[in-house]
């Protein structure tokens, strides 16, 4: 349903236009409580907020883990598929969740790509098919102090490997 939308929505507005507005009305990004509030007209950045609220705050009166886990999983993935093209397909394979102090008040967290990035995974998936990328972000407070670091892994791989690889593990079941 969402890429049918987001394919449909292209003909009118830009891919950061898109991007942007589709994660904050998605009822899937809305239950984790956050907001895209900045993506870049390349999709290299993206940036998202949370605040506590009646919603996420969990026993302590502060922003429930669970909240922030969920705010961040599925940015890098659908950055990084709008940002390769349709030649690619892109998983989330893992994440590691590390809580460093309470999140009081408002938080911040910053995806970012770099060219070099992108250039170097397009560069990797030509000549192996298929790779686990690891991205590291953290959700930082108003003065820049840490509150938690999520470090996940994506599998990225070429489209056609990724149809034949699928084909030949349905062969072999």
């Amino acid at each position: 349903m969402y890429r049918v939308a987001t394919r449909f929505l292209e003909r009118f507005f830009k891919p950061a236009t898109i991007y942007r507005y589709g994660f904050n009305w998605s009822p899937m990004y809305r239950r984790t409580t956050a907001k895209v509030i900045e993506v870049s007209d390349d999709l290299h950045k993206v940036v998202i907020t949370l605040k506590p609220n009646w919603k996420n705050r969990n026993f302590v009166g502060t922003i429930f883990g669970g909240s922030m886990l969920s705010a961040t999983d599925p940015i890098y993935m659908i950055q990084l598929m709008k940002i390769l093209g349709e030649d690619y397909v892109v998983w989330d394979k893992s994440v590691e969740a590390h809580y460093k102090r309470p999140g009081k008040s408002r938080i911040f967290g910053d995806f970012i790509f770099t060219s070099e990035e992108i250039n170097k995974i397009k560069d990797d998936v030509s000549l192996k098919n298929e790779i686990s990328l690891v991205k590291t972000m953290s959700l930082v407070d108003a003065n820049q102090n840490i509150i938690a670091t999520f470090i996940k892994t994506l599998y990225i791989a070429d489209k056609r490997f990724y149809k034949e690889k699928l084909k030949q593990r349905g062969a072999n079941n």
